[in-house]
């Protein structure tokens, strides 16, 4: 009902600006894990709630596309943008609930590193994001996300040497490397969408 009473074009930007929030949300919950004793299957429950606010935001975004004569830019553009924003709640979601399905009660120092870079990433984005609709004043913010997932990956090279450099058993070895990678492709997928908005810039400016 909402979609029908804005224009198509202010549409699209309020959707990715809810769905960089919603990552905001996201990352800010994953913050909860830095606690002395989380309580990791209740932030895993808002993790499920959130990424299905994403997803409500995703498909809204294809829906307006589809049924939209004008888009602001290129449609794949569109599309790519929007999957890349979803991408990001789906690893970070499946990072907790990957810790609830492993047992994993508490996050060593450098994953929760990683997610401290996480929220930054997040709230770089989710400040940037209005100023697609100028299309201007963003070079800064793509930087700025490159060093942070450089900055990630870094981490989680050091967090891989120091996982199998032999002190801990091969099960704990393999929980906490597959909520890495979650945590990881989160970063990756931040940068991607950094990426994508680096694109539309070059090509709508």
């Amino acid at each position: 009902m909402f979609s029908r009473f804005k224009p198509k074009n202010d549409l699209f930007y309020d959707l990715f600006n809810s769905s960089a929030q919603c990552l905001a949300s996201g990352t800010k919950t994953l913050t909860q894990l830095l606690a002395p004793e989380p309580d990791v299957t209740q932030t895993a429950r808002l993790m499920v709630e959130l990424e299905h606010d994403c997803d409500r935001i995703t498909h809204e975004l294809f829906r307006t596309m589809n049924s939209s004569f004008i888009t602001p830019f290129d449609r794949s553009d569109i599309y790519l943008l929007g999957s890349c924003l979803d991408d990001v709640m789906d690893h970070m979601e499946a990072a907790t609930h990957l810790m609830v399905l492993y047992g994993v009660s508490e996050l060593p120092r450098h994953l929760q590193e990683m997610i401290v870079n996480l929220d930054t990433c997040a709230a770089v984005t989710a400040e940037a994001m209005p100023r697609l609709a100028r299309l201007n004043d963003l070079e800064k913010y793509w930087i700025e996300i490159n060093e942070l997932e450089n900055r990630a990956d870094h981490t989680y090279r050091t967090f891989l040497a120091h996982l199998f450099d032999g002190h801990l058993d091969a099960l704990t070895v393999m929980k906490l490397k597959d909520v890495a990678d979650e945590f990881e492709d989160a970063a990756d997928s931040f940068e991607k969408i950094s990426h994508v908005v680096e694109a539309i810039v070059l090509k709508e400016s």
